[in-house]
């Protein structure tokens, strides 16, 4: 029996009695991939964050841009949603390596719009259409009462820079290890891990960590989407997942977008553990 049939047709069951669409692209660094409308184009919401700290990385390792430079939060980068600057007044200063920080483990908006601001739009898609990504966009800033869209990617795109991250191979091996320590700190991957069992994950009950993700998350009303690294002891694999469709736009933690997207999540985990690397034999 072709154990790729299997997986592959388990998910489709899985998705089978789900209302929306899922865009899937796993890779287990051992040339196994399973791409589901990998291809195709979806809202990214806060996932589009990434690539903006990718450019923003690019642009210091160029030498154009530093991490320790300050920037202003000013009035123009006031926006709702998650984040800590919502609870500060424009005039604060920070680093732009500290709202590049934010952006990411909070996914702070304001920080966002900060950082856009600081390295410009067509700096970053430029950027991102140099990593390879063409089926990309940065559209705008982040401001909800302007604009009905934020990004545009495909989860294959997505997964390039998560496989590239893991490999050092995206910018340079200590920019991209910096990343991935970033990334390991997002606050929002309850998709991908929520079905993991918690012995796997960082607990008071051991001195290991068993399983860490290095990931970014996003959502809007249109979307819900998770993109990231897991690593096991026996290696790491790259898993994206991005949602579309689906009838329900409210946010909640149980949304059936986070619910779908996380069986299919700990199918993956069992079968790569259980083939211990591979998501097939």
């Amino acid at each position: 029996m072709d154990s790729r049939l299997t997986l592959e047709k388990r998910i489709e069951a899985e998705l089978m009695s789900y209302d929306g669409k899922m865009g899937i692209y796993l890779d287990d660094f051992h040339g196994n991939v399973i791409s589901v409308h990998g291809d195709e184009a979806f809202e990214t919401a806060s996932a589009i964050k990434t690539y903006i700290l990718v450019c923003l990385f690019d642009q210091v390792e160029k030498g154009n841009k530093s991490l320790e430079d300050v920037i202003e939060y000013k009035q123009e980068h006031v926006v709702d949603g998650s984040g800590v600057l919502p609870a500060l007044e424009p005039g604060a200063m920070l680093r732009v390596k500290d709202a590049a920080t934010f952006m990411i483990i909070v996914s702070d908006n304001i920080a966002t719009n900060m950082i856009i601001d600081y390295l410009g739009l067509e700096t970053i898609n430029q950027c991102i259409r140099d990593l390879g990504c063409r089926d990309t966009v940065l559209h705008n800033p982040i401001h909800f009462e302007k604009y009905d869209k934020l990004g545009t990617s495909t989860p294959r795109d997505y997964a390039s820079i998560f496989t590239r991250l893991a490999k050092g191979e995206l910018i340079s091996r200590p920019a991209d290890q910096k990343m991935v320590e970033i990334l390991k700190k997002q606050h929002y991957n309850t998709m991908i891990t929520r079905d993991f069992p918690p012995v796997y994950m960082d607990s008071d009950n051991t001195d290991d960590i068993l399983i860490s993700v290095a990931s970014k998350s996003g959502s809007m009303d249109s979307c819900r989407n998770d993109g990231g690294i897991v690593f096991t002891p026996y290696g790491p694999y790259v898993i994206v997942m991005f949602h579309k469709e689906f009838s329900d736009a409210m946010y909640y933690p149980a949304h059936p977008a986070t619910v779908f997207g996380a069986r299919v999540s700990r199918m993956i985990l069992d079968q790569f553990l259980a083939l211990e690397g591979r998501l097939y034999r």
